[in-house]
């Protein structure tokens, strides 16, 4: 077996040995559930809780408007002056009372329209309040003008613009909203691999040249295979971590709801019953739309191109921070390199979720897809939007190029900064050690 297997097996073994790393890989997938779970479980006792809305309507015309549901409840007040209905509504602390003066002017009585309560209301109750009004008063203003209002709603003209490529390809309006997540969070899952793996690099790099370890084997192993082992081993480690990460929050995922009885999906009910309340038939099309944009996703596409540039981005900016680790002494000294090497991260990020939604395929967003350091990132957010082969191909051959011209500046580095101690390197000193 050669150095660089045994290195690689080395680095592998001590980080899927390590206590820390085998607490926080049991441990990180029970806390995102358990956070997940006391949203849901809050959402749930939120909803269970009914409120009750008093109305005092002296206009007698807006009372039948409101319908109860499963958590508003409108109770009907009359007989009433308007204090004694505040008194009444406080004393028995229901949600609030909805006053609706007396007054001919449909207008003037549109803006004089008042709600009470302890605190301030939520917006989606205000908002069902003002939707129930809005409709009410306009058909009676309508009625009052001699215009049938019922006829009028007939004859609105609902526009929906169909949406199709010039080769026969129907799209829809969720289309780009959907690629965006997918690229996005494909862009956003090798942003945090980068960030989490590699700074476990760099201070097991920095933990070896404290403790003199180093010095021993840099005796009999050339620098950049130590390199490359430590690199290659700790993604391995990575990724096995992540595995375990899929498949206990999977198996967590359903054995949490059904032991405490959580409905984790409260949230996502709640938005489709507000989506069909508002929209009506218009819930069925989006789900429509939104069904038959995932299956024209280019999948084994995106499967194929998010390895090959999770792999190779995360080697490029691995070596980065192995070069990192190598020249200092601890990790406080690291934190002048860090700027420079995540800058290009965050460009990124930032040039993904702001230029590619609006022009996935104009100039800014075609550049920083072949930029090296902002590839992995845009590229992948790029390519659900549709980019042609040779583009893809062309990213991903000057990613690895450029990750083989960083592990050689990388070692050279390392080669150095690995045995100094006791000097704080900057980079003048980091210019030096590249000439030697």
């Amino acid at each position: 077996m050669n150095h660089l297997q045994l290195i690689i097996k080395r680095e592998y073994l001590t980080k899927v040995r390590n206590k820390s790393f085998i607490i926080m890989t049991f441990l990180s997938p029970v806390i995102m559930i358990g956070l997940f779970s006391l949203v849901g479980y809050l959402s749930q006792v939120n909803n269970d809780k009914v409120r009750i809305i008093n109305v005092l309507d002296e206009s007698s015309l807006f009372a039948s408007q409101f319908e109860d549901t499963d958590n508003l409840k409108y109770n009907r007040l009359e007989s009433l002056s308007l204090d004694q209905a505040k008194a009444k509504t406080e004393k028995s602390g229901d949600y609030g009372l909805l006053y609706i003066p007396k007054n001919e002017n449909i207008d003037e009585l549109a803006k004089s329209i008042t709600f009470y309560s302890e605190d301030s209301p939520s917006l989606g109750t205000i908002g069902d309040i003002e939707s129930a009004i809005r409709d009410k008063a306009n058909t009676i203003k309508l009625n009052a003008s001699n215009y049938d209002a019922e006829k009028i709603k007939e004859l609105r003209v609902k526009v929906d613009t169909k949406l199709e490529t010039f080769k026969g390809e129907e799209t829809s309006k969720l289309g780009s909203g959907i690629k965006l997540v997918f690229g996005g969070a494909a862009g956003y899952l090798l942003f945090m691999f980068i960030i989490i793996y590699g700074n476990m690099i760099m201070r097991s790099v920095i933990e070896e040249k404290t403790s003199r370890i180093i010095e021993v084997i840099i005796s009999s192993v050339k620098p950049i295979k130590l390199l490359l082992g430590k690199i290659i081993g700790t993604s391995l480690a990575g990724v096995t971590q992540f595995a375990a990460w899929v498949i206990l929050l999977g198996v967590l995922s359903a054995i949490v709801p059904v032991v405490f009885g959580i409905d984790l999906t409260a949230i996502q009910e709640q938005q489709m019953e507000a989506m069909a309340q508002t929209q009506d038939s218009g819930l069925q099309s989006i789900v429509t739309d939104a069904i038959l944009e995932i299956q024209k996703l280019p999948i084994a596409n995106l499967v194929i191109m998010f390895l090959l540039f999770f792999v190779g981005g995360y080697l490029l900016y691995a070596s980065l921070y192995a070069a990192i680790g190598a020249a200092v002494d601890s990790e406080t000294d690291t934190q002048q390199f860090m700027l420079p090497l995540l800058m290009p991260l965050i460009l990124a990020v930032y040039v993904g979720f702001f230029t590619v939604i609006d022009n996935p395929h104009g100039t800014v967003s075609q550049v920083f897809s072949y930029i090296p350091f902002t590839s992995p990132v845009v590229m992948l957010m790029r390519i659900p939007f549709g980019v042609p082969l040779w583009q893809q191909i062309l990213s991903v051959v000057i990613l690895f190029a450029t990750f083989i011209g960083t592990v050689w500046f990388a070692a050279k580095i390392y080669r150095v900064g690995i045995l100094m101690y006791g000097k704080k390197a900057s980079y003048k000193e980091l210019a030096k050690w590249l000439k030697y």
